[in-house]
């Protein structure tokens, strides 16, 4: 079954994007464009880029190049084109008024798949902020653009019947929409504090979209978490509980993932849901080591991460898709603390990222040796429960253990 049984027309579109620098990364973004919009629904049906020294202020791309795209238009039968980066409202309505069609950018198909793949509420609340808001800033050159199909990319989710509302309108619903988010920022941190009380580390899984994040999550734990080979998969964090060869326990949370010129409003919006990256002890980060891009969606993740202000964190990096890569290329990760390479389907390299997350439990812990009375017994428990019982030995003067333990809970343990 397809992900989005389209009523409507299906769009069909050219990719339009702007080369301000020779060599940059114009080609792969419009590639991975090409995928997004695939996943919103549309077919591609050609591309166009212009070299500039900059992005055209008023057309996005320089006037000569529009009757290029109108020719291809035509001749193709498109309905719209999609520009690979956020236009302004004065962009949207010159275009529209020389193209005489829809215009859509990077920004809105995202927000599109975005508002598909929402599930909870929260997560329909986050999306619906983040359209409201790009749409406030765009009201009067999106009017136009959107009615020419009646339907399809831009018009899907949760903020679809408020494309209609005036700005105050608008205005309301965002601020309605963020005292909601508050509530479930409080709802998270109490979350966190609840599994902060259990004295059990977290780490946060992160990633470029599709890197294997939900799969990771799924094959140590069972979660059940959607996987599919599409961009954005899963919106929802989830968070599992790991239990390592050693009896120790690890909280484990999926992430969204992220994605090259991610929009602002989408961060901002899903902030509540990101830091979880940013209160999570460690970072074990997925890279798709078979994309040839992988180098730069690296870049991507950690440029994100700086954003959402998660630094001075031990990474665990997983090279993963091992199966898949197509050469013998080194490739490092200078901010990693430790690389582990993976092919987490076929179960490729995990027993060594159990063993990596192990000796990072253990690096935050404190060795003990205690002679416990025997009425003393139920502290065994508590350690079995919160760190590592290496032994345990019942003698005449007692129980000899020898363990390692939470610093916080290593004034809780009696003996002598």
């Amino acid at each position: 079954m397809e992900l989005y049984e389209l009523k409507e027309e299906q769009e069909k579109v050219i990719l339009v994007g702007v080369q301000t620098r020779e060599n940059d990364d114009t080609e792969d973004s419009l590639e991975e464009l090409k995928e997004l919009v695939k996943t919103a629904g549309a077919e591609v049906l050609g591309t166009v880029i212009q070299a500039r020294e900059a992005v055209h202020p008023g057309y996005y791309v320089g006037t000569g190049k529009l009757d290029e795209i109108r020719m291809m238009l035509d001749g193709y039968g498109a309905t719209g084109i999609v520009c690979d980066d956020e236009l302004s409202p004065s962009q949207i309505n010159n275009l529209e008024r020389e193209l005489q069609c829809k215009i859509m950018d990077r920004t809105m198909v995202i927000l599109d798949i975005f508002a598909a793949r929402a599930n909870t509420s929260e997560g329909k609340i986050q999306v619906e902020l983040a359209q409201l808001r790009y749409r406030a800033a765009r009201l009067t050159g999106l009017g136009n653009s959107m009615s020419r199909l009646g339907g399809g990319i831009g018009t899907r989710g949760p903020g679809e019947k408020k494309l209609e509302m005036d700005r105050r309108l608008i205005k309301l619903r965002i601020s309605q929409l963020k005292k909601e988010l508050e509530q479930v920022k409080r709802h998270r941190q109490v979350l966190r504090e609840g599994r902060s009380r259990e004295n059990i580390m977290t780490a946060a899984i992160v990633g470029y979209t599709n890197a294997g994040k939900s799969t990771l999550l799924n094959t140590l734990t069972d979660a059940k978490v959607l996987e599919e080979d599409k961009l954005f998969a899963t919106l929802d964090p989830t968070t599992r509980i790991l239990e390592l060869p050693g009896k120790q326990k690890l909280y484990l949370t999926d992430t969204v993932g992220f994605i090259r010129k991610l929009p602002h409003h989408l961060i901002e919006a899903f902030k509540s849901t990101l830091e979880e990256a940013k209160y999570a002890d460690f970072i074990i980060h997925v890279v798709d080591i078979s994309n040839p891009q992988r180098e730069k969606q690296m870049f991507v993740v950690y440029e994100t991460l700086q954003e959402l202000g998660v630094e001075d964190k031990k990474i665990v990096t997983l090279f993963n898709k091992q199966d898949k890569l197509q050469d013998a290329e080194t490739i490092r990760d200078f901010k990693a603390d430790y690389i582990v390479k993976t092919a987490i389907k076929t179960g490729q390299g995990l027993e060594e990222l159990k063993e990596v997350l192990e000796k990072i439990l253990t690096e935050n812990q404190i060795y003990l040796e205690r002679i416990l009375d025997y009425q003393e017994a139920g502290q065994i428990q508590l350690i079995r429960k919160y760190g590592q019982l290496i032994s345990e030995e019942y003698t005449d003067r007692g129980i000899e253990i020898k363990a390692r333990v939470p610093q916080n809970i290593y004034g809780k343990i009696g003996g002598r």
